[in-house]
């Protein structure tokens, strides 16, 4: 019986290597089929013999398998990280730490079982004493094949889930360890809504006043920063980290329509070049360890592997603490310089103060903001750099003096002369009171007869009682086309063809007859809403670039740039609202789709930290933006917890984000640092969503209706908090900036 089980562990190994190769012919491969077949012909051999030749083999297996883990591919460690027999996070909580207890659900009784939550202990030793230190776990769950873990795609309430717990440990203060083994969120606009779900677990953990250390198996684009964003990022050493699947950028590159297939060849291409693997990310500086796994890939029989997975997220949990604490002395160094199997050596409290709380969120701000600083070009000149820094310095000194030091003063001093003023007025109005009683309450009350004569007189036009301006600053160079534009509400509406003139000039895009709302270019916004002469651009030489040399992406990037006169698809300006100072970044879709990637975010942080620096309002106008820049991959996903950090503290200190979506908008902006803003509001006719149509069904097998993603839709979702008319757009953002928002903006 024990040749047999060991045979047959052999050849479940031989049917996992084939199976991680994608059935690629391989000699060593066909070496150990061969000669497990020649084991198997011997059935009658004696025992003794049998076992000699059966240890032969085994050893036989170890040396291929050393030999075949230096030939893995990208896309190889892609097939170990979907396979069944990889670990899953259960096995990790049986094996990593000392006691668990599930929370929130369990196995397939939970509301979403692709998400688990655990409160763990890890047991360690301070003298004689045995101390356990607690830690909540949260991870995706893919199981060993069962489906109703949905492989590790989350759904919107359990991201939601991972949240709440998430805030349990910081009202508990234990650290959180959050592990990563996820193809991408499920895609859905229920609410909560993956993307806003998303958005909302990266504002929040931006803020966690508790470490966060997390470990990453499977990161698949949005799905993995719902939970990813943290203070130690640890990657499994045949793991993979990417913005998109390798199928899926293939699908885009090859222009693959659903229901077609692409060419093996071009999926391992791909998932090459997008950089995906954890010596890539280490490189890359997205990752700070790789966490070493046995050949092949980690499964649930290598205890070896869960010992040294148990050694690395107490040492990185150790060093976050001592990292911010107040009194460390040689602890951090020490900590740092402990061998790999010695990180218990040395007792760590896992306690912090509120100023070491306080430290720790700077960190982490810190250690997003320095990501991908190599991964965008600035063409300015050495000067022109220094000079942008001196002047932000200066702006950070005149902000401070006027607002942080005479103006909390000088609010002080105006809320005790309005206490005293309040008193003083009481006291006289009691003292007044008898006066008043005496007059004649029959005499007639007075009235200024001009005032009379203009509420009774009709209005007179040719006075200007009547007129209104008429006519746009900018009208769509579309108005110069002599055709008729049918409206696509027609069937529904019965809306008559309109002549192109009047829909792109005087009708600004709108169907007069249903209100259907006509794509238009962001200039339009630019011209319109804003006060004449008011827009002033900055940092407009942060440049698109193509920081891993995907191919013939440096020549698309060229042809945009040659269409749009821009260098990146974000417009960052100073602006004016009816006289009201707003900073504002426009992303815009004739340049690569509005997507985002280095430059981009850069160009939103900064805008950010100068509406910061100046107590501006903030407007990000999307004119339409596709999603994260594939070609880019881990330099563009990062983007989304980068610059959700920057709007977070934007937000903290006073400042008012809104949010106005035009046309299409999707996938990792929305899921982010768009999605997390208090107030969104969209044009009328917009779409906003986390996923495409065609990803949708590719990754559900649902049929959506045709107005899915609607912004009427998204508000009925409570994803957004209004719809404008576009001829209003102006009207309603200077009813915004008198009504919302706090007393920190400048003209509060």
């Amino acid at each position: 019986m024990e040749i047999e089980k060991r045979v047959v562990e052999l050849s479940d190994r031989l049917q996992y290597i084939q199976d991680i190769f994608g059935g690629r012919e391989n000699a060593n491969i066909a070496l150990m089929r061969s000669r497990l077949g020649e084991f198997a012909a011997r059935a009658d051999a004696p025992p003794g013999e049998k076992a000699q030749m059966l240890r032969q083999l085994e050893d036989l297996f170890a040396f291929l398998e050393k030999k075949l883990d230096d030939e893995l591919t990208p896309m190889d460690r892609v097939r170990i990280v979907r396979h069944p027999a990889r670990v899953s996070l259960k096995d990790i909580l049986e094996n990593v730490y000392d006691n668990y207890t599930e929370i929130g659900g369990q196995d397939e009784y939970s509301i979403d079982p692709s998400m688990l939550i655990a409160r763990a202990y890890i047991t360690r030793r301070k003298g004689d004493k045995v101390i356990n230190q607690p830690v909540m776990v949260i991870g995706q769950e893919k199981g060993h094949g069962q489906e109703f873990r949905n492989g590790g795609s989350v759904k919107p309430w359990g991201n939601a889930k991972a949240l709440q717990y998430m805030k349990v440990a910081e009202t508990e203060r234990i650290p959180i360890h959050s592990y990563v083994f996820t193809p991408g969120a499920y895609p859905v606009e229920d609410f909560p809504g993956a993307a806003q779900q998303i958005a909302r677990n990266l504002y929040e953990m931006g803020g966690l006043r508790v470490p966060v250390v997390s470990v990453i198996s499977e990161g698949g684009s949005g799905g993995a920063e719902a939970i990813g964003l943290s203070d130690v990022r640890l990657m499994l050493s045949h793991g993979y980290y990417s913005v998109i699947s390798p199928e899926g950028a293939a699908a885009i590159e090859a222009g693959i329509r659903q229901g077609q297939r692409v060419s093996p060849d071009l999926i391992e291409a791909c998932a090459k070049r997008l950089n995906i693997t954890a010596a890539d990310n280490l490189r890359m500086g997205y990752i700070d360890k790789v966490v070493d796994e046995p050949d092949l890939g980690a499964r649930p029989h290598h205890y070896d592997f869960f010992k040294d997975l148990r050694q690395e997220v107490v040492r990185a949990t150790d060093q976050v603490f001592l990292g911010v604490a107040g009194f460390k002395l040689f602890r951090a160094l020490v900590a740092s310089r402990r061998k790999a199997n010695d990180a218990e050596g040395m007792f760590v409290r896992w306690t912090l103060d509120e100023a070491a709380a306080d430290r720790l969120v700077w960190k982490r701000y810190c250690k997003y903001r320095r990501m991908a600083e190599t991964a965008f070009r600035d063409s300015r000149p050495s000067g022109a750099r220094i000079a942008s820094r001196a002047q932000s310095m200066l702006w950070s000194g005149y902000s401070f003096l006027r607002y942080d030091f005479l103006g909390k003063n000088v609010k002080k001093l105006a809320k005790t002369v309005g206490d005293l003023e309040a008193e003083a007025r009481l006291v006289a109005n009691r003292l007044a009171a008898p006066l008043r009683k005496s007059r004649d309450k029959n005499a007639p009350v007075a009235c200024d007869p001009e005032k009379s004569r203009m509420l009774v007189e009709l209005s007179q036009p040719e006075q200007g009682a009547c007129l209104e301006e008429f006519g746009w600053r900018y009208v769509s160079p579309k108005a110069a086309e002599d055709k008729a534009v049918s409206c696509p509400e027609s069937t529904t509406y019965g809306c008559p063809d309109l002549w192109a003139p009047d829909l792109y000039g005087d009708f600004a895009g709108v169907c007069v007859h249903c209100g259907h709302h006509f794509p238009m270019e962001y200039q339009w916004v630019l011209g319109n809403v804003f006060d004449p002469d008011s827009v002033v651009e900055y940092d407009a030489d942060i440049e698109a670039g193509n920081p891993l040399d995907y191919p013939g992406f440096d020549a698309k990037l060229a042809a945009a740039k040659e269409k749009t006169g821009r260098k990146s698809a974000c417009v960052s300006l100073d602006a004016k609202i009816e006289g009201i100072k707003v900073t504002s970044a426009v992303l815009y879709s004739a340049f690569r789709g509005g997507s985002v990637g280095a430059a981009e975010g850069e160009k939103f942080i900064r805008a950010l930290a100068r509406a910061r620096r100046r107590h501006f309002p903030f407007l990000a106008y999307v004119h339409g933006t596709a999603g994260i820049r594939i070609q880019e991959s881990l330099n563009g996903l990062i983007q989304m917890p980068r610059v959700t950090l920057a709007v977070r503290r934007y937000i903290e200190t006073g400042g008012l984000y809104v949010v106005l979506y035009d046309t299409n908008s999707y996938a990792g902006p929305v899921a982010s640092f768009l999605g997390c803003s208090p107030y969104q509001f969209s044009v009328r006719s917009a779409n906003i969503g986390f996923a495409g149509p065609g990803v949708i069904k590719e990754t559900t097998g649902i049929d959506i209706p045709p107005d899915y993603h609607r912004a009427h839709n998204a508000l009925a979702r409570g994803h957004i908090q209004g719809i404008w008319d576009r001829r209003e757009i102006r009207k309603n953002l200077k009813q915004v900036l008198l009504t919302i928002g706090g007393r920190n903006l400048y003209y509060r």
